[in-house]
């Protein structure tokens, strides 16, 4: 753990860029979560940035952070993104890291009833809609009313990061089954 000192919290969330990324920053400055799962990680340029920021506050051995991304598995149309041997070399070092490939879809459903609940959950826009919407389900399943869902979506500025009430979490789950029953 270490701490975090003024002008680098100003930084991140005031400063930083991409500026939309500047609520989940002050979220978890201000409610360190202790468990994280993403959805779609890119660079790893906000993951990292996410996970200082939160191990400022607690310590790395105590954060657990799971990644979902299709790493190798990126088609040409995809956004760019790391290796699963790149994301797991970077991350390692900043709390304790599960890096799950393939679709966000197929790696939730496979993995939902063994993660337990979490306190922050990050969508990427990055994430294959038809995978997405098929994930709402088990989102629902490894969150509470104490979870913080933050859903990105592109805006022709860039992108908007929005919080998700468990809610609306809860209603797309049912959107999801009701449209699989036909």
């Amino acid at each position: 753990m270490t701490r975090m000192g003024l002008f680098r919290r100003l930084w991140l969330t005031r400063l930083s860029n991409p500026a939309a990324e500047r609520v989940i920053y002050r979220h978890v400055l201000q409610a360190p979560p202790r468990r994280i799962i993403e959805l779609g990680l890119g660079l790893l340029g906000r993951t990292e940035r996410l996970l200082h920021t939160v191990t400022a506050a607690t310590a790395a051995d105590a954060v657990h952070y799971v990644g979902l991304d299709r790493f190798e598995g990126r088609t040409p149309a995809d956004p760019p993104g790391v290796t699963l041997k790149e994301a797991h070399r970077r991350l390692t070092k900043l709390a304790r890291v599960q890096l799950v490939p393939g679709n966000v879809d197929t790696s939730l459903a496979r993995l939902s009833n063994h993660l337990g609940v979490f306190d922050l959950v990050l969508i990427a826009a990055d994430a294959d809609e038809r995978h997405l919407e098929r994930c709402w389900f088990f989102l629902q399943r490894i969150t509470n009313a104490g979870t913080t869902v933050f859903l990105e979506s592109r805006t022709a500025g860039g992108s908007r990061w929005t919080t998700l009430p468990k809610a609306r979490v809860d209603e797309l789950a049912a959107q999801t089954v009701l449209r699989r029953a036909g």
